[in-house]
């Protein structure tokens, strides 16, 4: 009775989450006729007019591209930045056991809400010239996402045994050469945990690339979906058809790197 129960309350969550998915992806290839008339699951008549009016009468393309260039260089500048100062505070003490506490100050940056910081990030950029470009979208996703790094590089970094490295540096290697050639391999699920939610967080980010950027050269898929959105009108097909495009790099990223993200979580958990 329990499993059957266990498996009758998984049964709803999966309905609860999918049921939205499915609707918008429905929607996308209704006309919108059949959009405002019926609210039907799937559509009578299957139409592609949405997807194309997306790419024809907007700046989608753009957008997509604007979000694949910031999302990977932010990652990646992030990535090299945490992991370095992950593995400082694994390997190196400081006064008073300060490098306990510094990791969670770290994290704090992400603990504030956007919204809190999101006016002072704009007069930052306006001060530097860093509007409406990829390189303030860059910079500030970098900066977020590094605390995350450092705060679960860390834990990976010291379930590492020392001895490795002072085997390494024993015949010649200096501390860098043996973090690149023996803690980075070692560590390498954790750091593919890490740079999967590293990517979901920045490449869904809304609020921050609303407020810095306003021209389709600069603006991400959140924000260039919101565009239409207009005042008296809202292009339901549209945003769904947005929305289901929008969700595909994710689904299939999520699907390729998943053994990884198991491996990577699960690092450590059992000695």
């Amino acid at each position: 009775m329990r499993r059957w129960l266990g498996a009758a309350v998984l049964l709803l969550v999966v309905v609860i989450v999918l049921v939205p998915i499915a609707f918008m992806v429905g929607t996308s290839f209704k006309s919108n006729a059949e959009i405002t008339q019926d609210l039907h699951l799937w559509p009578h008549t299957w139409t592609f007019a949405n997807y194309s009016r997306l790419f024809r009468d907007s700046y989608f393309a753009q957008y997509f591209r604007n979000s694949f260039v910031v999302c990977g260089a932010s990652v990646l500048v992030s990535l090299v930045c945490g992991s370095l100062a992950a593995y400082s505070l694994a390997r190196f003490r400081l006064l008073a056991g300060l490098e306990k506490r510094l990791g969670f100050g770290i994290l704090t940056v992400r603990i504030l809400p956007p919204v809190v910081i999101v006016v002072p990030l704009f007069l930052v950029a306006l001060k530097f010239h860093l509007l409406n470009s990829w390189l303030g979208l860059i910079l500030v996703y970098s900066a977020f996402n590094v605390s995350f790094v450092v705060w679960m590089m860390e834990s990976f970094f010291r379930e590492i045994p020392l001895d490795l490295e002072e085997a390494s540096m024993v015949d010649g290697s200096s501390r860098m050469t043996a973090f690149r050639r023996i803690v980075l391999p070692l560590a390498a699920p954790g750091l593919v945990a890490t740079a999967i939610f590293a990517v979901i967080v920045t490449y869904n980010e809304f609020l921050v690339a609303l407020v810095l950027t306003s021209s389709p050269g600069s603006q991400t898929v959140p924000v260039g979906a919101s565009t239409l959105i207009t005042r008296i009108d809202i292009d339901w097909g549209a945003m769904s058809a947005a929305g289901t495009l929008a969700a595909v790099p994710i689904v299939v990223f999520a699907l390729i790197v998943q053994r990884h993200l198991v491996r990577g979580l699960t690092l450590g958990a059992v000695k």
